[in-house]
């Protein structure tokens, strides 16, 4: 009997040593799950700060890109508006230097045939002024000439006259000096009559 008893024994104090050993892994592993859940957990707190942080920034850059959508959007209707409003201003533009360039070309043509006629005119009149000055140099030429002649017969009559005239004076000088000699002596008389001596006068 001692012996099974002491047997039993061994078998107990064996098994307490594998209880214990077994208390001791349990615990460890226990430990072990606990610190992984922990890690775990702390992994799954910081997982989801970093996705509530991305869940911000995600909405943050979606109200951005509306931000930036609407922007774009306002920008191209303001684009669209001065694209327009350029296009509109471009035409008009055109249409004015169209209607400026037509009547500048319908002044040109104007000046141009307004010039042809001045051009006419003043050929036409430099040829006038040609047969005019032709005909007044002739018109001079027949005067000079006739001027010339006229000076000649009037010096001829005018030489004639004053042969004729001294002859007429040489002819009636001795009655002239005939009368003069008569008055005078007449004279004389007439002061002796009244008592004066003409050699004193």
């Amino acid at each position: 009997m001692p012996p099974k008893t002491k047997g039993k024994r061994r078998k107990t104090g064996e098994q307490k040593k594998k209880n214990s050993g077994a208390d001791v892994e349990s615990e460890a592993k226990h430990s072990l799950v606990l610190l992984e859940k922990e890690l775990l957990q702390d992994h799954l707190a910081i997982w989801r700060a970093e996705a509530r942080r991305a869940k911000a920034s995600e909405d943050q850059l979606k109200q951005r890109l509306q931000e930036l959508a609407a922007e774009l959007e306002r920008a191209r209707s303001e684009g669209k508006a001065i694209f327009a409003e350029m296009s509109r201003q471009h035409r008009a533009l055109q249409n004015e230097m169209d209607a400026h360039r037509k009547q500048l070309e319908e002044e040109v043509k104007c000046l141009r045939e307004q010039l042809e006629t001045c051009q006419r005119e003043t050929e036409a009149s430099r040829k006038e002024a040609e047969r005019v000055l032709g005909e007044r140099d002739r018109t001079l030429a027949q005067l000079r000439a006739h001027v010339t002649d006229m000076e000649a017969k009037f010096e001829e009559i005018l030489d004639g006259s004053l042969d004729l005239l001294l002859a007429k004076l040489r002819a009636i000088k001795p009655q002239w000096d005939e009368a003069a000699l008569r008055l005078h002596t007449r004279h004389k008389e007439m002061l002796r009559q009244i008592g004066l001596n003409p050699l004193d006068l």
